[in-house]
């Protein structure tokens, strides 16, 4: 497995996990790797601070990471969220932080166009794949309403 640190055309960073650089490649060349915070599909690495290990059982340094500021409405969501998993048990936090790691490893990212995409998969006017991404809740009961299978699930915050 391999960590790359990426930056979408919009200037959003984000790190994803690929089995070696060839998967990444491929996964890039075809436009299937998409930005974390807002779904564009044009993506390439950004610069990385190498982990540094010690000698023995010493945990790994990296570099903190550069993210782009939030946007309110992003940062009062995350606000929420931390402060929701705060209070839940440890067992479920960690349940669902490998959660969140196997939706990104495994699907596209399609950003606020999630219901759109959900739409065109089921109607067969996109290709058949896992997908995910945000949308309103008004979206959300218009997908159930016209019968679009689909899951909500809370998104842990990374990090403490």
């Amino acid at each position: 497995m391999i960590l790359y640190r990426l930056r979408c055309s919009k200037g959003h960073e984000f790190e994803s996990w690929f089995k070696d650089s060839k998967t990444y490649e491929r996964q890039e060349k075809k436009s299937l790797v998409g930005c974390a915070v807002c779904g564009d599909s044009k993506v390439a690495r950004a610069i990385m601070a190498p982990r540094i290990g010690k000698k023995g059982n010493a945990v790994e340094v990296e570099a903190p990471p550069a993210a782009p500021a939030p946007t309110a409405e992003h940062q009062q969501a995350q606000q929420q969220m931390a402060a929701l998993a705060r209070h839940m048990p440890k067992e479920l936090r960690e349940a669902l932080m490998k959660v969140r790691a196997e939706v990104e490893k495994n699907c596209e990212h399609v950003g606020d166009k999630f219901a759109e995409e959900a739409r065109k998969i089921h109607y067969g006017e996109s290709d058949k794949r896992g997908i995910y991404g945000e949308t309103s809740d008004e979206e959300a009961e218009a997908l159930a309403e016209e019968g679009i299978e689909f899951g909500r699930l809370p998104w842990i915050p990374r990090g403490n």
